[in-house]
């Protein structure tokens, strides 16, 4: 073998040495957590982890024909995009800034490739999809509405790009989040929607407050209430229950009463009719009693009549030559007598009345045992009267003697009233007798039956004579005038 072929053969084996060498260097071993997209002039093939075409393959240099290829390396993990700062508006124009944060995952490797050529230029175009979803779909709401519901904007905002990542070879790993909203240069429009929530967050917290206080004073109350209604009840119950004591012995002292009142009642009922019988009693023998006083002053009177009966005649007789003017004067003394006797006898007769009646009165309130022995009295007196009458009748010179008795007492008492009405009478008296006393005597005369008489034989003889008929007549009209004066006055 020869030096040429030697050095030939050593070229050969550097040569393949160093083929294999850089072979080996185009190795590539994809990591877990990325995948290589490999495209051939004719086809398109991504490895790594799961991949079909394994996870190795060797990166030929895109110059040598056939094979020759073009590497892109994409992260198969999870990758998020941040959205700081970015101007919005509302649908009423009001500016405002949101911080916004994504995560997504590389699902179609190949979709992916074909669009950019690294991660960068992917999270570019993923940037702007997302920034434009959030614009439009915060145009659409007002801005405190926004502020209250972010959760709800980004569902929003992961159901407008999950169409459009696709495209991409793209999903979303969670619902994008809606971080923060500010307001936007030289705006205070989230600051004054904070103090008006603040306020409003104040308010209903101080109207929980004083709802709670109010409710704790309520309850208070209606616990003092409740005690106070135990308390009251218990008062009434043993008021009650010391009034029923009470009206129990007050209706039995009642019942006590009512039961003395009514034996009271019944004695008193028995002691008025009692009463009542011996007032009767007494009255009808009062009544008896008089009538037979009546009969025996009737009978005397007849007698006494008959007795002076005679006498009269007399009298009559001897005054009938009695002179005109005596007459006349004592005519009028004889008037003003009779009105005097009139008015005292009235007198004398209502002064007996109201005494009977005050008499009657008090004999009927006298008591059982008075009544009693009145009524024996009364008995005993109309026995003896009843005794008397019966021995006065049959004893005729007793009679006469009794007669004469009761007219020397007449007597004394009529001139005794005679000389009291004389004393008060204007009169004037012509004594035609020898003295003063025989004149007097006969002037007293005029107030006798004898003076009446006397009168009737003046009138007689006055009537003789034309004159004297008219003098009598005149003497009477007058008479009959002073008599109606007096009945009038009495």
């Amino acid at each position: 073998m020869s030096i040429l072929e030697i050095i030939l053969m050593w070229v050969g084996a550097l040569v393949a040495v160093v083929l294999l060498i850089s072979i080996f260097r185009l190795r590539r071993i994809v990591p877990s957590n990325m995948v290589h997209i490999l495209q051939r002039s004719k086809s398109t093939v991504s490895y790594g982890v799961g991949m079909k075409a394994g996870n190795t393959y060797y990166k030929w240099p895109a110059w040598i024909p056939l094979l020759g290829v073009t590497v892109r390396e994409l992260p198969v993990s999870n990758f998020d995009l941040d959205l700081v700062r970015y101007e919005a508006y509302d649908k009423n124009r009001l500016p405002f800034t949101v911080d916004v944060k994504a995560f997504f995952r590389i699902e179609d490797t190949n979709a992916a490739a074909q669009k950019v050529e690294n991660l960068l230029e992917l999270k570019d175009h993923l940037m702007g999809i997302v920034q434009g979803s959030v614009r439009s779909i915060m145009a659409k709401s007002d801005l405190e509405s926004i502020m209250e519901e972010r959760s709800i904007y980004g569902e929003q905002f992961t159901r407008d790009v999950r169409d459009e990542l696709a495209e991409w070879g793209v999903i979303p790993v969670k619902n994008i989040e809606l971080m923060d909203i500010q307001d936007a240069k030289d705006s205070n429009v989230i600051v004054n929607i904070m103090a008006k929530k603040k306020s409003e967050i104040e308010k209903e917290s101080r109207v929980t407050v004083a709802v709670n206080m109010q409710k704790a004073q309520e309850a208070e109350i209606e616990a003092a209430k409740e005690v106070e209604v135990k308390k009251a009840a218990a008062d009434q119950d043993a008021g009650e229950a010391q009034a029923r004591s009470s009206q129990a012995v007050g209706i039995a002292q009642q019942k006590s009463e009512q039961a003395v009142a009514e034996e009271k009642k019944v004695t008193a009922e028995k002691n008025m009719a009692v009463e009542q019988v011996n007032t009767v009693r007494s009255a009808e023998i009062a009544k008896e009693a008089a009538i037979v006083a009546a009969n025996q002053q009737k009978e005397t009177i007849k007698i006494s009549a008959d007795a002076s009966k005679y006498q009269k005649e007399v009298d009559a007789q001897a005054q009938k030559s009695v002179i005109e003017t005596e007459a006349e004067a004592k005519m009028s003394a004889a008037l003003k007598t009779a009105d005097a006797e009139k008015y005292r006898i009235e007198q004398v007769a209502e002064a007996t009345l109201v005494q009977r009646q005050n008499e009657a009165k008090g004999t009927q309130s006298v008591g059982l045992a008075e009544a009693e022995a009145e009524k024996a009295k009364q008995l005993a007196s109309v026995a003896a009267q009843t005794t008397l009458a019966k021995e006065v009748g049959e004893n005729k010179e007793y009679q006469q003697y009794l007669i004469a008795v009761e007219q020397i007492k007449a007597l004394r008492d009529v001139g005794i009233e005679q000389a009291k009405n004389i004393g008060h009478a204007d009169i004037k008296i012509l004594a035609n007798s020898g003295d003063v006393q025989s004149g007097v005597e006969r002037v007293t005369d005029v107030f006798s039956s004898k003076g009446g008489s006397a009168l009737n034989g003046l009138f007689e003889s006055l009537k003789q004579t034309p004159e004297g008929e008219g003098l009598a007549r005149g003497l009477l009209s007058r008479l009959t005038a002073n008599s109606s004066q007096s009945a009038d006055k009495a």
